[in-house]
């Protein structure tokens, strides 16, 4: 019995490694491998330097131990400037921080035990950009195999950390969370519980109403909600935008099939440094071959998880080329719709699997480059033989009538939803009107030529 859940908690901590590097796009991965290579001595990301015959190995070791091993250091002495989300803003390039590894780094100092502080991890990785846990608890338990009590004690911790209201699954949840941290038990968080939507259209009279209080102490609650952070996670997100894109998989067609390659060097990431390898079996020092038995764990356990990542990737690539052929035939008119569920189903993986495994990954292919995400699209219309139209396709073909209408006499949306029925693609006069709402196009008044 004991074993078992020895091996539980070793899978645990595997995947969630793994799926920290499954969502990473091809330069986050790569920034990561350099960080790791400062911090662990076994990798190497360059090919291996002659070693010196006359130079103590164990000296080396010791002095690299004790000067280079900022993993360590940082651990030991973080400061409160060091947990301080903002305090990295305007120097050294900006905000490298991820909100991943600064929830990470506050669980040091609670000393937790292994399986909780991965369960933690594990949901911080689950974040998305506003700091919100979106996916239900229930699924990401089916998803990791952590047991749910074990995800619900782990997610308490997690909404204790910094920066408040990260965890949250609402913006209502999150800016109560907000206020339980700062002591607030005014109106405050009984408006943000029940009338987030009658303060949003400042409908004062009715919230005094509904809680029995002022005008004026609704206004005055209005004042701190409005302290509050609606998007807490949002501080850790580039405020630049990468100025090019690293395409993760090309597709190729070969006697009229297509392929999906990934973008795959020539040998692995990196090797495992022979010299501390060597070190490891020659040391009689035992903290020193604790240490890098340790690191040499934590090498080979990444490079595991670079190999899953790419398996991963390329299999998801090629359920998405099957399921789009046409597309990459014909174009984006030809989109199909398609769900992350139906490329899970045909790979036997879970949903959120997929949804990591495209994240911030991209195609290219003779159309051009493309996220991974594009390709996944809701039905639009059903055609008369049945075929369905894929939202994109249909915002394409939408485009396509307005950028050739006459501008003197621009086309209504009951007429653009008169052609695009005929074009095979039959959606309402409201849809055409949400559609072009979404590209930022004018209606019929707003496209006329004057």
């Amino acid at each position: 019995m004991e074993l078992m859940q020895t091996q539980s908690q070793q899978l645990n901590y595997q995947q969630l490694q793994g799926v920290a590097l499954l969502q990473m796009g091809s330069l986050e991965l790569e920034q990561y491998l350099r960080e790791l290579a400062q911090d662990n001595p076994m990798v190497d990301l360059e090919a291996e330097a002659p070693v010196h015959e006359g130079e103590d190995r164990l000296l080396q070791c010791l002095r690299w131990l004790e000067d280079n091993d900022r993993q360590n250091l940082y651990y030991q002495q973080m400061s409160e400037e060091e947990l301080d989300p903002l305090s990295r803003v305007g120097n050294e390039g900006g905000l490298e921080e991820t909100l991943f590894r600064f929830l990470s780094r506050q669980l040091y100092p609670m000393e937790l035990d292994e399986s909780t502080a991965n369960a933690v991890r594990y949901l911080a990785s689950c974040l998305d950009g506003r700091g919100y846990l979106s996916a239900p608890l229930a699924e990401l338990a089916e998803s990791s195999r952590i047991p749910l009590p074990r995800l619900e004690c782990a997610l308490e911790i997690l909404r204790g950390l910094e920066p408040a209201g990260v965890g949250a699954e609402t913006l209502s949840q999150c800016l109560e969370l907000q206020l339980r941290r700062i002591r607030e038990e005014g109106p405050a968080l009984e408006i943000v519980r029940h009338h987030l939507e009658l303060l949003a259209k400042r409908h004062y009279p009715s919230i005094a109403a509904k809680l029995s209080i002022s005008v004026e102490q609704v206004k005055a609650a209005e004042a701190i909600i409005r302290e509050l952070d609606p998007r807490p996670g949002a501080v850790f997100e580039r405020a630049e935008q990468i100025p090019y894109i690293l395409p993760d998989i090309f597709v190729e067609e070969e006697d009229g099939v297509y392929i999906a390659r990934a973008r795959k060097p020539a040998r692995p990431p990196f090797q495992i440094n022979g010299y501390y390898r060597r070190l490891l079996l020659q040391s009689q020092d035992p903290q020193v071959k604790e240490y890098l038995k340790e690191k040499l764990q934590q090498a080979e356990g990444v490079l595991r998880a670079v190999e899953q990542r790419e398996s991963t990737l390329l299999r998801c690539a090629q359920a998405i080329v099957d399921a789009q052929r046409e597309f990459f035939r014909s174009g984006p008119q030809a989109l199909f719709p398609l769900r992350m569920a139906d490329v899970a189903a045909s790979l036997e993986l879970h949903e959120s699997t997929v949804s990591r495994a495209v994240r911030e990954k991209h195609i290219q292919c003779a159309q051009g480059v493309y996220p991974m995400s594009y390709f996944f699209s809701r039905s639009a219309a059903v055609k008369k033989s049945g075929a369905r139209v894929a939202g994109t396709a249909a915002r394409l073909m939408l485009k396509q009538l307005i950028d050739q209408e006459d501008q003197r006499s621009p086309l209504s949306d009951q007429k653009l939803s008169t052609l695009l029925e005929q074009a095979g693609c039959p959606i309402s006069r409201r849809t055409v009107a949400k559609y072009r709402g979404e590209l930022n196009i004018p209606d019929q008044s707003g496209r006329r030529l004057r």
